[in-house]
């Protein structure tokens, strides 16, 4: 399993630890990845993902998981985020008709 966002794929970032005399050394930035249940209202469903804290934040901020999904466009969002997206607006439609 790779370390990486389930919603955003954010993954790590490269780097330099840099020392008193200027040497340079490889390293990684990691993500601060959390394991999460969200909760989606339109489907009545849970979720189990490992997503960033940041995005965890993001998530808060707009409302809920589906808020973020509708607000946030599908280029920016991971195939699994995608499939729970488009279930989200096939109820909806189901429900609006």
């Amino acid at each position: 399993m790779s370390r990486s966002c389930d919603i955003t794929g954010k993954k790590h970032q490269t780097g330099h630890n840099v020392s008193h005399s200027n040497i340079k050394s490889k390293r990684r930035f990691m993500v601060n990845l959390n394991s999460v249940t969200l909760f989606s209202e339109s489907l009545q469903r849970k979720f189990r993902l490992r997503i960033a804290s940041s995005t965890l934040r993001t998530i808060d901020k707009h409302g809920g998981l589906d808020q973020y999904l509708n607000k946030t466009s599908s280029r920016s969002l991971t195939d699994k985020a995608l499939k729970i997206k488009k279930q989200i607006e096939k109820n909806v439609s189901k429900k609006a008709s």
